[in-house]
């Protein structure tokens, strides 16, 4: 029975993790019956499952894969560390080309041990993005910078600001490298407004993402995502500034948190689409 196809959620993408809980089959599965037409996926499930048998299983429930996470980590000095992380990386795009997704979300990576300079932390980032960009268009894959919130700087992202993931996409052609802009990492960010114009002036934005910021944040931050409507973020006013930039493509809903896994996944998955139905649009 399809509960949301024709309620408003047509652009509506449920992000793996937010449902982790449910087993690939499950989730298509739970899609396909409620309505729910698009999908981000990670690696790690799609490598267990298997890359075709995924492209079939989405063809077979009528789902778009609206993204694959993550490729990037990139920071790395040590000559060998920097090779294993390009051969990881192109396969990560040959993951995403064989599932059938434009999108590999790249998630920058943080400082290696003892290092205290970003700005040389992101110029490798950028050598990368040299390397793995035109490997990546040739098989019709763009890689989409993330930008993580300040406190992911140390050890996960380098890249903090719509801004900074900018100026490293646009080195670039905008077919090849883009960037995703998520509620979760830049709602606090009084520059992110113009930022998201820039992008959409410059056809960047390859993904838009959506989760709720909810305070205490729990020990090690990065579970702290909340459910849509149950935190600090105006997802309407977000939604508004990616339209008004020129993004017509799916808003994907991406949240890491314990107690939403810890649930019954269909019946997760079925608020969830409530929630982006009352408070995104």
């Amino acid at each position: 029975m399809t509960l949301f196809a024709d309620s408003g959620t047509a652009r509506f993408s449920i992000n793996q993790e937010t449902v982790k809980q449910l087993p690939l089959p499950d989730l298509a599965r739970a899609c396909a019956e409620l309505g729910v037409g698009g999908v981000g996926l990670w690696r790690a499930p799609v490598q267990e499952y298997g890359v075709e048998a995924t492209a079939r299983l989405m063809a077979d429930e009528g789902l778009t894969v609206t993204s694959l996470c993550r490729g990037g980590f990139l920071t790395a000095a040590d000559p060998e560390e920097r090779g294993r992380a390009l051969d990881d990386n192109r396969a990560a795009v040959d993951e995403a080309a064989g599932i059938g997704t434009d999108t590999l979300v790249m998630v920058s990576g943080g400082l290696p041990p003892g290092d205290r300079d970003l700005h040389g932390a992101r110029e490798r980032v950028a050598d990368a993005l040299a390397e793995l960009a035109p490997y990546a268009a040739e098989r019709g894959v763009r890689l989409a910078i993330e930008p993580l919130h300040p406190m992911f700087a140390s050890d996960r992202c380098v890249v903090s600001t719509l801004g900074q993931a900018l100026d490293l996409a646009e080195r670039f052609p905008a077919e090849q490298v883009g960037v995703v802009v998520d509620t979760y990492h830049l709602w606090w960010d009084d520059r992110a407004p113009a930022g998201i114009a820039r992008a959409g002036e410059g056809g960047r934005i390859a993904a838009f993402q959506v989760a709720d910021w909810c305070t205490p944040l729990p020990a090690g931050v990065l579970l702290g995502r909340g459910q849509l409507g149950d935190g600090s973020v105006d997802f309407r006013a977000w939604r508004k500034l990616v339209d008004e930039a020129g993004y017509t493509g799916w808003t994907e809903v991406e949240i890491f948190n314990e107690a939403l896994w810890a649930r019954d996944g269909r019946e997760a998955l079925a608020e969830t689409a409530e929630r982006f139905r009352a408070h995104v649009l």
